[in-house]
């Protein structure tokens, strides 16, 4: 069902692929994805208000006319509409259903100002939805030259979408089809895609280690401060006992995206009250700042080697003041890193992914590296394969970090040779993610693959984290048999001879004509 379902969402984006690039498109189709969910899943729960059956009312036309009757009783209107700003947190009136849209759509009556309405009556009126369709925009001259055009394109997509079955299925799947459009945007946008979607494989590894231990919480923090779309937090309850009681805590600088993690949050079911999201700048000021503020799970793919001001007043902030240095202007890769490590619980685990480079520079870099390698902060490092993230073929590690540990020692592990090559993005198999996973909970050597460096180890390597100097994954080449090697050379030599022993005897049988003597003459030249 959800491939189907995929196959049917990504055809929508037909009338658009044609316009736009992929990082445009994406906002409009997400965009009424969102909201033709949200349409029909008020439209099903009337009937149910209504203490009716889908059965009876089994099209979008008998629920939208049972709405109307509603609405018409005066003694039933306002109840209803309270009632559905209990349950579902909004109301949408009737003549801005999406299926009421799409049927004038398909009677050619559509005007683009309905839909444009029906968003800003939406967001007017619930916090929850404010500048979530802000980056829909209808006037926009790439979806036609004139509003003539613009309403033909955008009432072809909405024919399509209305199709798109995108609640009657059991569980995430609506969720999980808007994550494999997110996916697919983030493939086809390439260098801009990765600041708003981490690779699934990847998600899923990390948000596997996190939750090691943690799996039985009664109630569950997640923590994700340069969140893209959300999928990393998201993930992290397919590993939990009680997976409807994570809280959800996120930061976006990217208004566009935050709107997408925000739309990703509700179509996975996520409560309002369950997800605490923010629009701004993670490293410039400290986010969240009252309780909660510690996590039981902090998941980050940042930008990688970005700027920010690394400003003195800095070495104040209590994210960085115990590290005795920046990270510098250029590279904020540590500014991310502690700024997560900060908000992470005592008890709680977090994961990283940040480009090679933190492992071994130096100057502030080192010292900052060198603290956290004292104060044991450093749990595992995993060095993974090249080419598995949008925008970057650069290999990556995923730094693990816990506080309050009993040992200094750190688990290397290269898992940069294990993948399947992709097309264009490498990938990682459910074994090679299993094989990580146990290695990182077994916390054993392995021969060319894992190594538990002792503090001592480490220090002897003056701090330096770089994967190959603690697993070796150098593979001897077998020794060459000279005598064998010599066989080969000479019963070589024997075969060309013998060629060119053939090829001029098919030379002199050729007929001969006064154009072609001065060619074989000068061939057989070259051969004798």
């Amino acid at each position: 069902m959800g491939s189907e379902l995929n196959v049917k969402l990504f055809s929508a984006a037909d009338h658009l692929r044609s316009k736009m690039d992929a990082s445009e498109y994406k906002d409009y189709l997400l965009g009424l994805i969102f909201y033709k969910y949200l349409s029909d899943k008020l439209l099903e729960k009337v009937v149910e208000l209504a203490d009716e059956s889908l059965e009876k009312y089994d099209t979008q036309d008998k629920q939208t006319h049972l709405y109307h009757e509603l609405l018409a009783d005066e003694d039933t209107k306002s109840d209803l509409i309270e009632t559905l700003v209990d349950t579902l947190g909004y109301d949408i009136e009737p003549k801005y259903l999406f299926n009421v849209l799409t049927n004038q759509a398909k009677q050619n009556v559509f005007q683009l100002n309905d839909l444009n309405k029906a968003f800003i009556d939406l967001s007017t009126k619930y916090d929850q939805f404010n500048g979530l369709f802000d980056d829909v925009d209808l006037n926009s001259k790439k979806l036609g030259s004139d509003d003539q055009q613009r309403n033909i394109t955008i009432t072809e997509v909405l024919k399509k979408l209305n199709d798109v079955d995108v609640i009657g299925h059991n569980g995430d799947v609506i969720g999980d089809a808007y994550e494999f459009l997110i996916s697919q945007f983030a493939s086809e946008a390439g260098k801009k895609a990765g600041e708003f979607y981490t690779p699934h494989e990847v998600s899923d590894m990390m948000a596997r280690i996190v939750t090691i231990g943690q799996e039985t919480k009664n109630l569950f923090s997640v923590f994700d401060p340069t969140m893209g779309s959300g999928s990393l937090m998201l993930n992290v309850r397919h590993y939990l006992v009680y997976p409807d009681s994570v809280k959800y805590h996120g930061q976006e600088l990217n208004t566009t995206t935050y709107n997408l993690a925000k739309m990703n949050l509700i179509l996975h079911g996520v409560d309002k009250e369950d997800m605490r999201l923010r629009n701004g700048d993670t490293l410039n000021k400290d986010w969240p700042t009252d309780e909660p503020y510690t996590f039981d799970a902090v998941l980050m793919n940042p930008p990688y080697s970005a700027k920010w001001s690394a400003d003195k007043t800095f070495l104040d902030d209590s994210r960085f003041n115990r590290y005795g240095r920046l990270a510098p202007k250029s590279k904020a890769d540590f500014a991310f890193l502690l700024h997560g490590y900060y908000h992470l619980k005592d008890s709680g685990t977090m994961a990283i992914v940040l480009p090679h480079g933190v492992l071994f520079r130096g100057a502030a870099e080192g010292v900052i590296r060198k603290k956290l390698l004292e104060d044991g902060s450093i749990d595992a490092i995993i060095g993974m394969p090249a080419n598995l993230f949008f925008g970057t073929s650069i290999p990556t590690t995923v730094i693990i970090l816990k506080k309050n540990r009993t040992s200094r020692d750190v688990l290397f592990i290269d898992a940069s040779k294990e993948f399947t090559k992709g097309k264009n993005q490498n990938k990682l198999t459910e074994e090679n993610i299993d094989k990580i996973v146990d290695t990182y909970k077994k916390r054993e050597d392995i021969e060319k693959y894992a190594h538990v460096a002792s503090f001592d180890e480490i220090k002897e390597n003056d701090f330096n984290l770089n994967i190959p100097r603690y697993v070796d994954t150098f593979e001897e080449e077998e020794p060459i048999n000279i005598i064998e090697l010599s066989k080969e050379i000479v019963s070589l030599n024997d075969e060309i001879a013998q060629s060119e022993q053939e090829f001029l005897k098919l030379l002199d049988e050729l007929k001969i004509t006064d154009e072609s003597k001065d060619i074989i003459a000068a061939t057989k030249a070259v051969f004798q």
